[in-house]
């Protein structure tokens, strides 16, 4: 199992995940919903082969707050996760991730990989 922490402070920021390949996108809502699915199960995470950023479920991340820069949190219905990372590690205030919430996007967190360090976590 693997768990992520700030770079520049160790705080922990996920809960211990397994890696996982990529799995499609999803472009259309389920009926009875506004919002498209989160794009990774809980309890897993995968590396994007086009970006490089670990891309995990919005419930597998801990200890990080919205970045304080108002800029970075344009979104109609959640965070659009256009405007850089809008995370920061709760501990340090070191930007570490973006979000991405909004209503027309599948639901996820992409760590930053220069931000985070990985532990492997005893199973």
């Amino acid at each position: 199992m693997t768990v992520f922490a700030c770079a520049r402070c160790q705080q922990r920021l996920s809960s211990d995940l397994r890696e996982v390949a990529m799995p499609p996108l999803v472009t259309e809502e389920s009926p009875g919903s506004k919002f498209l699915p989160p794009l990774m199960p809980i309890g897993s995470y995968a590396v994007s082969t086009e970006t490089g950023v670990l891309v995990l479920h919005p419930d597998d991340v801990m200890r990080m707050t919205r970045y304080p820069d108002r800029g970075r949190l344009n979104g109609c219905c959640g965070l659009d996760g256009l405007d850089g990372p809008n995370l920061a590690c709760g501990n340090c205030g070191a930007e570490v991730a973006t979000q991405q919430s909004d209503c027309w996007s599948q639901q996820l967190i992409a760590l930053i990989p220069d931000a985070v360090t990985e532990m492997v976590s005893p199973a």
